[in-house]
């Protein structure tokens, strides 16, 4: 994988394309089949939220050194703050591992480029975008405070996870619709778009966490699946992976698929009724939709490999399959195609949907 470090001869918003490819293939995607300007500004949010997220996720940080920096970096998007964002870098370089780092890493290490491209934007531009990521990183500075001491973050309760979620993904889905919210939407319809943008967020975040339960428990220390779904199962927090405890881990993994699928619809309702134009289309976000459906379906199809080194995903086939077709038809058609892809494989384009 190619790591991007700041080129002199290359633009910020060019480094910021081609890195967002080495940090998530799957995110790309959307920013792909988004257009000016709406693809630049999505892929500069999404980077600058990656930011928190590697510092949040780094196992090899002390609890006070991951404070510190999010807490820096939170200070540091503020336009009248004294905190440089080059202050926030010097201090993270610090920590950055010292054998192959991740593309993750490499990034931190590049936010003043990230920073510079967020810059070029118009001033309502970054008005829109700054407040959700200055609102996740607060919430990931208060559950990192809030598990202190622990192996990593535990998350105890429903309610936890809820609130988990809004911060790391509901909070994309503000920063999302702020952008959209700058065409006159009129009140009612952007409500509507602002409270199915967290269900949009939600369902990808549960998702996640139900595809990574070995991976984020393995190597980052962080167990998602709240303590009292695992506790009346029977199923020690700690011991979340061991084999005497499966079928009982597997039964809350089953329900938090089942929370996720409760997001689906109002998921579903805020890719057909968001504006479109200005650089949004319905295919951006309808791929990563249907990437989760299809998820689900490999995850209700095979719930151990959540807990094993097996990798839960969507074929290449698939995901290039679905990328054509939402490319070639139109949002009317996500319903059925999300009822086809929750059965079965989307092996072919649809004929009946092709124009």
């Amino acid at each position: 994988m190619t790591r991007h470090h700041t080129d002199p001869s290359e633009s910020p918003l060019t480094y910021c394309h081609n890195t967002v490819t080495d940090v998530s293939r799957t995110f790309a995607l959307t920013i792909d089949a988004l257009d000016a300007p709406l693809d630049d500004q999505i892929c500069v949010g999404y980077l600058l939220c990656r930011i928190p997220d590697t510092i949040e996720d780094a196992t090899h940080l002390p609890a006070t050194a991951q404070q510190t920096l999010l807490q820096t970096y939170y200070e540091a998007l503020s336009p009248d703050s004294p905190t440089s964002t080059e202050a926030f870098t010097r201090h993270a370089r610090q920590w950055t591992p010292t054998q192959s780092p991740s593309a993750d890493w490499t990034l931190v290490e590049n936010t003043p480029t990230v920073m510079a491209a967020f810059d070029q934007f118009s001033q309502r531009t970054r008005e829109a975008m700054r407040s959700p990521i200055r609102e996740m990183i607060q919430g990931m500075l208060r559950f990192v405070q809030r598990y202190t001491g622990e192996l990593g973050i535990r998350i105890q309760t429903t309610t936890e996870l809820r609130s988990y979620c809004h911060y790391v993904a509901g909070t994309v889905g503000t920063l999302i619709t702020n952008l959209l919210a700058r065409q006159s939407l009129g009140h009612s319809r952007e409500a509507t778009l602002r409270k199915n943008a967290e269900h949009f967020g939600r369902l990808l975040q549960l998702v996640n966490i139900a595809k990574d339960v070995r991976d984020d428990y393995v190597t980052e220390d962080n167990v998602y699946l709240p303590n009292e779904w695992l506790a009346a199962e029977g199923v020690p927090q700690d011991e979340l992976i061991h084999p005497d405890y499966r079928s009982g881990a597997i039964s809350v993994l089953s329900r938090t698929l089942d929370r996720a699928q409760q997001h689906l619809d109002p998921a579903q309702s805020y890719i057909e009724k968001m504006p479109l134009g200005d650089g949004n289309t319905a295919a951006a976000w309808a791929v990563p939709y249907l990437l989760a459906v299809g998820t689900l379906r490999e995850l209700r199809a095979d719930p151990e490999a959540a807990f094993s080194t097996a990798e839960v995903k969507v074929s290449r086939q698939e995901v290039q399959t679905i990328m054509n077709t939402m490319c070639a038809t139109d949002r009317q058609y996500l319903g059925v195609l999300q009822e086809r892809i929750a059965d079965s494989p989307l092996e072919a384009a649809p004929q009946e949907f092709a124009e």
